[in-house]
């Protein structure tokens, strides 16, 4: 559900608006108020905006935005893989792991968490965040290959990664944020 919201009567096209709102049925996903000509909402996994890089996409901040409405932003999807490349090499998902003991050797989707599919099938293209090799029980993050018809917004909705992955990319945006 995205938040209901009415046009403010002014804005800045130079600084953001400071306002923020957390989605009720995503804890983990926040829309931030800013002007980018136009008022827009950017959707983000980091509770205070600081610049677009970090921003999963952005819906209009007029009207009642709905998931047509979704734009993607180009620059996050290298820092998700990035994010998710380095959290799979660090072992930092227990899913993930468990998944590559089972597995033990092959190819293994990593999933966005929006649509899982069921037990023993692939899922949707677009709910398929990356492909890595796993070999004798250990996922090797050098194979990593990022899927090109991964979709960050999807009927089902915006990204969501399984707790490891997230923490992690959370932590790749925060300390990117540092070093500006």
């Amino acid at each position: 559900m995205y938040p209901r919201i009415q046009r403010p009567a002014r804005f800045s096209t130079s600084q953001p608006v400071h306002q923020t709102q957390n989605d009720p049925s995503r804890p983990d996903l926040f829309y931030h108020l800013v002007a980018e000509p136009r008022p827009v909402w950017a959707v983000s996994f980091l509770e205070s905006y600081d610049n677009k890089e970090e921003v999963i996409g952005w819906l209009p901040a007029e009207g009642e935005p709905v998931l047509e409405d979704f734009m993607e932003n180009a620059a996050f999807l290298p820092l998700l893989h990035y994010a998710l490349k380095t959290g799979l090499a660090d072992g930092v998902d227990d899913v993930q792991r468990n998944g590559a003991i089972q597995l033990q050797n092959g190819w293994m989707h990593v999933h966005d968490e929006r649509n899982i599919p069921p037990l023993g099938r692939i899922g949707d293209p677009e709910d398929i965040i990356a492909t890595v090799l796993v070999q004798d029980g250990e996922i090797n993050a050098d194979t990593y290959q990022p899927m090109p018809a991964y979709r960050v917004c999807t009927s089902y909705g915006v990204t969501k990664l399984t707790d490891g992955l997230a923490g992690r990319l959370k932590q790749v945006l925060l300390d990117r944020r540092e070093k500006r």
